[in-house]
């Protein structure tokens, strides 16, 4: 026996199609406003988090899990590079090791300004020091390009997703996140960052600051 005689007639089926379309908006409406409240609690948490650093709190990093982009661990200290080979980085992984966390992309202009410095500090503390990529809001075959033309000689990831960059606060590329052995956020440079302010933040990471 038909539960819905009615159903089965021309204007029952309109009723229901409507009755259907309505439910389906609404759950889209419900949807959305879930993901505008989770993106706006988000970017809070993260511009609270930048606030922290700036008055010297040194908030907890937040943490993350992303794959490798650039596989390049030579100037890794040599305890974390086999942590590579699942093709995967935690923030958890490097605990006990001071960490550089570089946000980029290759369509931006100050990445490029920035990279040589980059190059050359990681280069200066190989073996000391996690300098960590985050390539964000990118091409993965661009990012590699870029990292291959800039001679990249450390590890970076991708955030695909956009999680990670939110959480940390991030308003441009690039942006770079000092990270203590304890995990802790100990600086914060907006911007293409000079050698010079690199390698003294760099200095203060490690336990050296003169």
């Amino acid at each position: 026996m038909n539960a819905n005689p009615g159903a089965s007639s021309p204007g029952g089926r309109r009723r229901l199609l409507i009755q259907s379309s309505r439910a389906a908006a609404v759950a889209l409406v419900v949807a959305l406003l879930g993901l505008l409240v989770w993106d706006l609690v988000d970017t809070s948490s993260g511009a609270s988090f930048v606030t922290q650093i700036e008055r010297g709190k040194k908030p907890a990093a937040p943490a993350f899990a992303l794959p490798v982009l650039w596989d390049r661990r030579e100037n890794w200290p040599p305890a974390l590079r086999p942590r590579l080979d699942d093709g995967r980085v935690t923030l958890a992984e490097l605990r006990d090791f001071p960490v550089v966390v570089n946000f980029w992309a290759s369509w931006c202009i100050p990445c490029r300004e920035e990279a040589s410095a980059f190059r050359a500090v990681a280069t200066r503390y190989s073996g000391r020091v996690a300098f960590l990529g985050m390539d964000i809001q990118d091409l993965k075959s661009a990012a590699r390009g870029f990292l291959r033309r800039y001679k990249v000689n450390y590890v970076s990831v991708r955030d695909g997703s956009g999680s990670t960059y939110g959480a940390y606060g991030l308003t441009g590329v690039p942006e770079t996140y000092f990270i203590d052995r304890e995990g802790r956020a100990v600086g914060h440079a907006v911007g293409a960052i000079s050698r010079r302010d690199l390698e003294r933040s760099v200095r203060a990471l490690v336990g050296n600051p003169q």
